[in-house]
């Protein structure tokens, strides 16, 4: 849920080093008052999923605190509310977020602590791609990209997150019949992961008629960013594909 007016003014490489693991965009805002900077020292440390290395492995299940039935991954919280949410919303369910920018990880710190979610919620202060590669197959029960950065000009699409390797490794990650969300106010961006989504083998469409596009699903919270989109005239599209089972094609 990456702001697309913060500038890109950081490219550190997410662990390895390699151009194709860069993270951009920065990774801190304005200064943080005294009650979200001291969640980062306290809280977090408790929540916080070391970045793995290439070739870590993770058990997601037991990261939390409490015994979870499933587990659920957002790529990109912003500010944390959709995740927060979700969680709170689904009791048994296990919530992993990946999120760079260091501000809006100190805002899911307060949102975690004020509901008390933190036996089932996990941060990685980081990308999440070294997070995705560390999770066995078939582990996640369903996975959110909401309002991701759209990097309009044409020489950054290559930094948007639905793209080939990516679903690849959602692919990988994601149950047979899992859910994979994705939303975004910017057509631009649209009309690009349905490029991509539609034409991946392992991914299926689950819209039937225009308002399962367009008007967002009762167990879908919403994000500031979604509200800042409204609030501007723009129609954010809500997206829904299932993992097909394997084995399948």
């Amino acid at each position: 849920m990456t702001d697309s007016t913060l500038p890109a003014d950081s490219d550190a490489d997410a662990t390895s080093g390699d151009v194709k693991n860069r993270v951009y965009g920065r990774r801190k805002g304005r200064p943080l008052h005294k009650r979200k900077t001291s969640l980062l020292t306290s809280l977090l440390p408790t929540l916080e999923i070391p970045t793995p290395k290439p070739g870590d492995r993770l058990d997601p299940f037991s990261l939390f605190g409490a015994p979870v039935e499933d587990v659920w991954l957002e790529v990109g919280f912003g500010g944390g509310h959709h995740l927060a949410q979700v969680a709170t919303e689904n009791p048994t369910v296990g919530v992993i977020g990946a999120e760079p920018f260091i501000n809006g990880v100190a805002s899911l710190l307060a949102l975690v602590e004020d509901a008390g979610l933190d036996k089932r919620v996990r941060i990685l202060p980081d990308d999440a791609r070294p997070l995705i590669d560390a999770l066995p197959d078939a582990s996640v029960g369903r996975a959110f990209v909401l309002f991701a950065d759209p990097w309009p000009k044409t020489r950054h699409h290559s930094r948007r997150f639905i793209g080939p390797e990516n679903l690849a490794r959602l692919s990988r990650v994601l149950k047979d019949g899992a859910e994979l969300r994705v939303a975004s106010d910017d057509m631009g961006l649209v009309r690009w992961s349905l490029e991509h989504l539609v034409k991946h083998p392992d991914f299926a469409w689950t819209a039937r008629v225009p308002s399962d596009w367009r008007v967002r699903p009762s167990d879908w919270p919403p994000t500031r960013y979604e509200e800042k989109a409204i609030e501007a005239g723009r129609k954010p599209v809500f997206l829904r594909f299932v993992r097909n089972p394997r084995g399948s094609a």
